[in-house]
């Protein structure tokens, strides 16, 4: 699972009134090499909630973004890499997402996030 997958997914538990963003728990990660598209990149960053971006990539184990960052440094080569590297490239292969307020897990296997609910949480 990519961390653009991961900043749009939240818990849908009944009764769950935040459950975004998800907290990882990384078993495994791995790096997968993908062609940087900049527009692409450029189109995403407002879609993307930073603060939860930046936490993910370091719950994965990826330090070298900004705590803070704006439209302006999409002007920079050396932050369009890390940008793109942290977003697209790394992907979570096992471990879990648990919800920020009911502290439920959900599995990852395989990169594949299984947000199944029970039958009492829906």
């Amino acid at each position: 699972m990519r961390l653009l997958t991961h900043n749009m997914l939240s818990s849908n538990i009944k009764g769950v009134v935040n459950g975004f963003p998800l907290r990882i728990e990384a078993v495994k990660v791995v790096e997968k090499t993908v062609e940087m598209n900049g527009d692409f990149l450029k189109k995403m960053f407002d879609k993307i909630d930073w603060k939860a971006f930046v936490v993910a990539s370091q719950a994965m184990g990826y330090t070298e973004l900004p705590e803070e960052a704006d439209s302006s440094m999409l002007d920079s080569n050396e932050f369009l890499n890390r940008f793109h590297h942290a977003l697209l490239e790394l992907h979570l292969e096992e471990g879990a997402l648990v919800c920020p307020e009911t502290g439920r897990r959900f599995p990852v296997s395989k990169g594949i996030p299984n947000m199944l609910l029970h039958e009492d949480e829906v």
